[in-house]
């Protein structure tokens, strides 16, 4: 994807389990696009969502949880920390007809 209204709009078409949301992006931030794929979604359809920002503050992760992201990974991404985000993300998905991932 390449900006946070076509993450929304990719969600709504398309069952995801787990996006990977940029939190810097044109159009619509993935703050924004969060909240409106929460809003939109019924609890049962609700990808597992870990952020992705180069930003490490408390106060960034905390503005990512309030959004209604499950998790946050900083940037540059470590191959182990994606894995285990990834492996939470698995466990907490357990639809077999959703696609695995998208990443914006």
């Amino acid at each position: 994807m390449g900006n946070g209204r076509e993450a929304v709009d990719a969600v709504r078409a398309v069952p995801y389990d787990t996006i990977l949301m940029d939190v810097q992006m044109p159009v619509m931030d993935g703050l924004e696009a969060t909240r409106q794929i929460r809003a939109s979604l019924p609890p049962a359809s609700q990808p597992y969502i870990i952020a992705m920002t180069a930003s490490a503050l408390l106060e960034d992760r905390a503005a990512c949880m309030r959004a209604g992201m499950n998790s946050h990974l900083p940037k540059p991404v470590r191959e182990a920390e994606l894995r285990a985000a990834l492996a939470v993300a698995g466990a907490s998905t357990d639809s077999p007809s959703r696609l695995p991932a998208m990443v914006t």
